[in-house]
């Protein structure tokens, strides 16, 4: 797309997205591109009216000349103004568009699928600069641009030949300087790879994540020096991207200063030949002066950088939408216990040449609970997604008490669902919004989940789960996790007809595990549960157990039957067992793992 389209599209998006700011900004910028003209028309004016005085013809020229000088130094001041605050807005619309595009659909393949997985904000651009300052960029010069096209208009009613000459000396730097600074080459694999290691060394010295281990290992230099080198490589890889090039330049210069010497120099010798008077030459020298911003100038690498995030924004919207589109049923889910059975599942993750199901079959009965064990990679986590239906299989079904869970509303199939993940969310709101995020909970029913879940000791239901904000608070690792628990135990007294359990207990210690997952045991009975645990202690209280690997179920049945058929499932849980026989619980005693 050339610079004029670009410029277009981007001056479309303005109107699309701030329509109002939008006529402000051109009301400014055309009134101070025709400002430079009328002063040199008002300068001449002035010497004219200087040299022959009429009665009361030199005060007003003066305050007309006056007044469009103070314009001149007020406009541009304003002007930045208004162009910073329609960047930023812009900027703003356009991560709006950006998170709608990201949190719409109903499925996750948009935001985990590896072709999108660079969707970075759109105003965190470490290449350019951010979309405010971009579109002052293009404001000021697009600007210099209508002022060179108002001067040489107002050129030609002092002299046709003038304004044509230096407007083909000037408009010629676009043809011979068109390739002086290839700004598409911004994009080359050498800036995207210097780039990429800037940002990451930028990150680990920024992000707190990384922060323990470049202070335990003394990695202080080496991400400054990392930072440093990466960066300079990156502004060498752009310049070498972007430079000028010699011939076309040198040409560009000797064509300019030719034209500009043959034109002024005429415009002299009409003068001194009296041809021209003193008012007619000043205004013509000005506007001459005017005309050169028709040159070769930064309109084209400011619109660039400026419609970089709209372009990017247009593209990735559909892209994600599409991405992450699951189509919704009609039908409600039954107000009872349900029974949930894959047949023959096929599943693979976009843009994957692995598939993580082929013909995976699985039965949970109603009201009953069913243990996923299997080593890492087995596709356990992945059957949760399927299940939240968060993806679609790519073959095969999944039926809820026989009904399609393609068919069912996804909405109320998804309200039914009572979830801890292993990864669980740590939003930055109150207690009771971290417990009963829905909202479908009394404060009773949330204190009850979190005694019931072992977290009795956060009291405060408006207390914010950050530091961040007045009277915040930060929890620990085992604190999150009793705090999730609590959020699937308030899903349960909500009426959920489905519990999943991701890890449930991961930052827990053997004690507080067995404490916990007792009271889930409690609570889930009789509700459909389905359970991910790599503890197999864990595993072996639930009604059934599922084996899976390699995206198949190797073996099912009760935990006594798997140890009886002596497979996969027992040396498993002998070799844990063996290791895992006695822990210390928090007090020093000792606790029995298979008790």
């Amino acid at each position: 797309m050339g610079t004029g389209r670009r410029m277009l599209g981007l001056f479309a998006t303005f109107w699309r997205a701030l329509p109002g700011i939008t006529v402000l900004w051109w009301g400014i910028l055309l009134v101070g591109a025709v400002l430079p003209a009328i002063f040199a028309v008002l300068t001449g004016h002035v010497i004219g009216v200087i040299n022959d005085p009429g009665e009361g013809r030199v005060v007003p020229a003066l305050i007309a000349l006056g007044g469009c000088f103070l314009l001149m130094q007020v406009l541009p001041h304003a002007d930045a103004i208004v162009s910073m605050s329609l960047g930023a807005r812009l900027s703003n619309w356009l991560n709006d568009r950006l998170v709608r595009a990201c949190v719409a659909p109903t499925g996750l393949a948009h935001l985990e699928d590896s072709e999108l997985g660079a969707i970075r904000d759109v105003d965190r651009n470490t290449s350019g600069p951010p979309l405010a300052l971009a579109v002052f960029f293009v404001r000021d010069s697009l600007h210099r641009l209508l002022v060179g096209v108002v001067s040489t208009i107002t050129l030609a009613w002092y002299s046709w030949w003038a304004a044509l000459a230096l407007s083909v000396v000037w408009a010629s730097t676009h043809l011979l300087l068109r390739e002086s600074s290839v700004w598409k080459d911004r994009g080359s694999a050498e800036v995207n790879l210097a780039q990429q290691h800037a940002e990451y060394a930028y990150q680990l010295a920024m992000e707190p994540q990384f922060a323990r281990e470049v202070r335990l290992f003394g990695l202080h230099d080496w991400v400054v020096d990392r930072f440093a080198r990466w960066r300079l490589e990156l502004y060498d890889a752009q310049y070498r991207a972007v430079r000028l090039r010699e011939r076309p330049v040198v040409g560009a210069a000797a064509l300019v200063i030719a034209g500009n010497v043959a034109v002024l120099g005429f415009m002299g010798y009409l003068f001194t030949s009296g041809q021209w008077s003193l008012p007619h030459l000043v205004s013509a020298v000005q506007l001459a002066a005017g005309v050169q911003w028709l040159a070769f100038g930064g309109l084209s690498w400011a619109t660039d950088d400026a419609a970089t995030g709209v372009a990017a924004v247009d593209r990735l919207e559909p892209l994600l939408g599409q991405a992450g589109r699951l189509p919704s049923g009609s039908r409600r889910v039954p107000d009872r216990r349900v029974e949930v059975e894959l047949r023959d599942v096929s599943f693979g993750y976009p843009h994957s040449s692995h598939s993580v199901y082929t013909g995976l079959n699985l039965r949970i009965p109603a009201g009953k609970s069913l243990a996923i064990v299997g080593a890492n990679g087995a596709g356990k986590t992945s059957l949760i997604k399927l299940l939240c239906r968060f993806y679609d299989p790519d073959a095969g079904r999944i039926l809820v008490d026989g009904t399609d869970l393609r068919d069912l509303d996804v909405d109320d199939w998804r309200r039914g669902i009572a979830a801890v993940f292993q990864d669980f969310a740590h939003f930055e709101r109150s207690l009771r919004d971290n417990v009963d995020p829905g909202g479908r909970c009394d404060d009773e029913r949330i204190r009850a989940s979190l005694r019931d879940a072992g977290a009795d000791d956060l009291a405060d239901l408006e207390a914010p789960m950050a530091k961040g904000y007045p009277g915040g608070t930060d929890l620990s690792g085992g604190q999150w996790q009793r705090l999730a628990l609590a959020r699937v135990l308030c899903g349960l007294r909500s009426g959920a007809r489905l519990v999943i359990l991701d890890e449930p207990t991961a930052n827990l210690d053997i004690a507080g595990e067995a404490t916990v997952f007792s009271r889930l045991l409690a609570e889930t009975e009789g509700t459909t549960t389905i359970l991910i645990s790599h503890r197999f202690s864990t595993a072996r209280l639930a009604d059934r157990i599922a084996v899976v690997v390699d995206g198949t179920v190797a073996e099912s049945g009760t935990h006594e039957e798997l140890m009886a058929a002596d497979g996969y499932y027992r040396r498993r849980f002998e070799l844990q067992a063996s290791r895992f026989a006695t822990e210390y619980d928090e007090d020093g005693r000792l606790y029995d793992v298979l008790d």
